[in-house]
Order: C-alpha cells, then structure tokens, then sequence
C-alpha cells in the first residue's frame, strides 16, 4: 500500500470540509425557510445537500450533532459579548448589553429557535443550550453577592433565586421579543430588562429598613 501523501491528505481534509461546510448550510437553509427542525429528517437532508447516508454519518453523529455545530457562531458572538459582561455597571450598562444579546439573537434567530425546540426532547442540544445560560447564571450570583458584601445589594435579597429569576427568565423574555417584535422596540425592551435587573435586583430597596 503506497503511503498518503501530503498532498493526498491536504485533498482530503478539503474535501471532507467541503462536505460539513455543505450539510451545515443545508440544515440552515431549511431553517431559514421556517422548517421546523424536528419536521426536518437526514434523509431530507441528505437529499437537499446532495450526498450519502455514509457519507454524513462520516462527519456526523446525527442531525442533532449538525444544529449544534451550526451554533459555533453564536457561541463564540456570545463569548466574545461575556467577556465584556458587568452586571453591576449600572442600568445603562447593562442596556446596552442587552441590545447587543438581543442583535445577536436576531441574527442567529432561526438556529436559536431550533435549539430550543431540540432542548426539550435532545440532551445533547440541552446541554449545549443550558450552558451559557449556566455560565451567566454563575456570574449574575458572584456579582450578587459580591455587592451585597460592599453594602450595595440587600441582605434580604436571596442572591441564588434572583441570579436564577433573572437569566433564565430574561432568556425566556428576550426570545419571545425576537418573535413577536419587528426590531423596532429593541431598544426599549433592553431598557425595560435592565432596570428590572438593576431595580429588581441588584439595588431593591432594603426591606428590612
């Protein structure tokens, strides 16, 4: 058997790039069109992006396995966005964070709607979709806390229920802006998330007063 030769290895790696980068935007394609992703088989996949059932589970593990690759952009949109994340900067701030998640969501809507769909019944979706949920959940409780040690945030507030409340409920809130608003009102309903945040949590009034 002759060995492979660099430039036989170099054709393969592009060839077979070639082929995820052919099914991936196949998947996304139909989902831009309004498919459903649980309406949406292999086998229509298979067909609309022109290649075998080997050939995809080649590269593939599932359907499933290709809706999460398709995410890649908006994890790394998203992760670039976290690292600039300051929960206590201020109402202000935290608006204009906001916007920014909501824009990216807008952009990566159709992928975003099938990965929750895909959550409810797909582990392996599931935990892609909870972990930067997770993540942002961690960082909502630090700072919490960390404002309640300054004197800033409420002893009586209860820093794990209000992190929870407000990240998981603020995901939920901004996905279904996406879906019944136009664009027009982004601004306003980042403004309005954010003094819920800000008011709601991180600055309450002291009950115990």
């Amino acid at each position: 058997m002759r060995p492979v030769t660099r430039r036989q290895a170099d054709h393969h790696a592009a060839r077979s790039a070639a082929t995820v980068a052919q099914v991936m935007s196949t998947l996304q394609r139909l989902l831009d069109a309004g498919e459903a992703f649980s309406e949406i088989s292999v086998q229509r996949i298979l067909e609309e992006a022109g290649i075998s059932r080997a050939t995809f589970y080649a590269h593939f593990q599932g359907k499933s396995d290709v809706l999460v690759r398709l995410t890649n952009d908006l994890r790394a949109s998203l992760l670039t966005l976290a690292q600039q994340w300051d929960p206590s900067a201020g109402p202000d701030s935290l608006a204009r964070f906001f916007e920014e998640v909501i824009k990216i969501h807008r952009a990566h809507q159709s992928v975003i709607t099938a990965v929750r769909e895909a959550s409810a019944y797909d582990s392996t979706v599931d935990d892609f979709y909870t972990a930067d949920l997770e993540g942002f959940d961690e960082t909502a409780l630090r700072s919490l806390l960390s404002d309640q040690s300054a004197g800033l945030t409420p002893t009586d507030v209860d820093a794990v229920s209000a992190s929870r409340i407000i990240v998981w409920g603020g995901a939920q809130a901004i996905a279904h802006h996406i879906r019944v608003d136009d664009g027009t009102g982004d601004s306003v309903f980042a403004r309005e998330l954010a003094q819920i945040w800000w008011h709601g949590a991180y600055r309450r009034p002291d009950s115990t007063t």
